[in-house]
C-alpha cells in the first residue's frame, strides 16, 4: 500500500493559508496560560497550578514542533524565536529542530542510530545492556513506563553527549547551548522570584511531567514494517488530545505533508480517511485512552527489534495495531 496521494497542490500547500491566524492564536494562548497558571501557582494553588503548568510545557513542545515545520510564517529565524524561550526546560530549540528534521526521512524510519525518535534498539545492542537496564527499557514500551521513566532516558541521552570534547567542535553548539541555558537560568529566576517557585520544583514537579505527557503520544507513533508508510500510525484522538499535540495524532497525515498547519489536518485526513488508513497498513489506533489503560503495564512491543528490511520482517507489519 502507498499513501493517499495529494488531492490537488492548491489545497495542500501550506502557503495557500496566508496568514495564519490559529496558530498566531495558540502562541497567544500557550504563553497566556503559562502565565495565568503562575499567577495560580503564586496564589497558593499549588498542586493545581503544577498539574497545569505540566500539561502547558508539553502543548508548548507541541507548538516548537508547528514552528520547526515553518509555522505561523516563512521565516525560520522568526519562528526560532517564538519558541525560544524553554518552558519545558529540557531541550534546546536548535538541537530539537534539526533531530525532528531529520527523523522526518521515512525510509529511515524506526532505524536505531539512524531515526533520531527511534523507539528501538537493535536486538545485538539490546543484549548487550545488563539485565536492569533491559528491564527498563521494557518497562518504557508501557503506558507508565513512558511517563515515569522516558523523560530520564530522553534527558541522559541528550546531554551525556555534552561529555566529549568532540561535542563541542562545532562553533554552532556553543552559542546553542549558552542561549538556551542563559534564558532557562533568567525563566527560573523570574518565576521563582514572581511566584516563589523553586527551580527544583519547575522541574521536578512542571518540566519533567511535561515531558513525559509529551513523550506518550510517540509511545505507539511508529513501528518497525518493511514499508515505510507502515510505519506511521494514525490514532483518531478525542479532542482534548487532539488539542494538546496539535493534531499529531494524525501522523501519517503529518508525515505525508509536513508543511501542513496543525489546524488543517483533520480535514486532510477526514477527506481521505480510508486511504489514509489504508497507506499505513491498517495502522490505526483508536484513541489514546484505551491504548494507555491497555498499556499501563503490558509492553505495547519490545524494544528490540529488527527494524531494517535486510532482516527478518517484524510480526507487526502483518498484525492490526491493538
Amino acid at each position: 500500500m502507498t499513501r493517499p496521494q495529494q488531492a490537488s497542490s492548491n489545497d495542500l500547500d501550506p502557503s495557500r493559508f496566508g496568514v495564519e491566524w490559529p496558530t498566531w492564536l495558540l502562541i497567544v494562548a500557550v504563553y497566556g496560560s503559562w502565565l495565568a497558571a503562575l499567577a495560580w501557582y503564586a496564589q497558593g494553588g499549588s498542586w493545581g497550578a503544577l498539574a497545569a503548568l505540566a500539561v502547558i510545557a508539553a502543548w508548548h513542545m507541541s507548538l516548537q514542533h508547528e514552528l520547526v515545520h515553518n509555522h505561523p510564517t516563512r521565516r525560520a529565524w522568526l519562528n526560532r524565536w517564538l519558541g525560544l524561550l524553554p518552558l519545558a526546560v529540557w531541550y534546546p530549540f536548535d538541537i530539537y529542530r534539526d533531530s525532528h528534521l531529520a527523523h522526518h526521512k521515512d525510509e529511515l524510519l524506526t532505524y536505531p542510530g539512524q531515526d533520531p525518535e527511534s523507539n528501538y534498539l537493535d536486538p545485538s545492542d539490546f543484549s548487550k545492556h545488563s539485565a536492569p537496564v533491559r528491564a527498563l527499557l521494557v518497562a518504557q514500551r508501557t503506558a507508565l513506563g513512558r511517563f515515569f521513566l522516558t523523560p530520564a532516558f530522553a534527558v541522559f541521552r541528550l546531554l551525556w553527549p555534552l561529555r566529549n570534547a568532540a561535542y563541542w567542535r562545532t562553533p554552532a553548539l556553543h552559542w546553542t547551548w549558552l542561549q538556551h541555558l542563559g534564558l532557562l537560568a533568567l525563566m527560573l529566576w523570574a518565576v521563582q522570584a514572581w511566584t516563589g517557585m523553586s527551580p527544583w520544583t519547575y522541574l521536578l514537579g512542571v518540566a519533567y511531567p511535561g515531558l513525559g505527557l509529551a513523550l506518550l503520544r510517540s509511545l505507539y507513533e511508529h513501528r518497525p514494517a518493511k514499508v515505510p508508510a507502515h510505519r506511521i500510525v494514525v490514532n483518531e484522538a478525542a479532542l482534548p488530545w487532539r488539542l494538546l499535540y496539535l493534531n499529531n495524532n494524525y501522523h501519517a497525515v503529518h508525515h505525508a505533508h509536513p508543511g501542513l498547519p496543525w489546524y488543517a489536518i483533520p480535514q486532510a485526513y477526514a477527506a481521505q480517511r480510508d486511504a489514509y488508513v489504508q497507506g499505513t497498513g491498517g495502522y490505526l489506533v483508536e484513541g489514546y485512552v484505551g491504548l494507555f489503560v491497555r498499556h499501563a503495564f503490558t509492553p505495547i512491543d519490545h524494544p528490540a527489534q529488527e527494524t531494517r528490511p535486510a532482516t527478518a520482517a517484524s510480526p507487526s507489519d502483518a498484525a492490526p495495531a491493538p
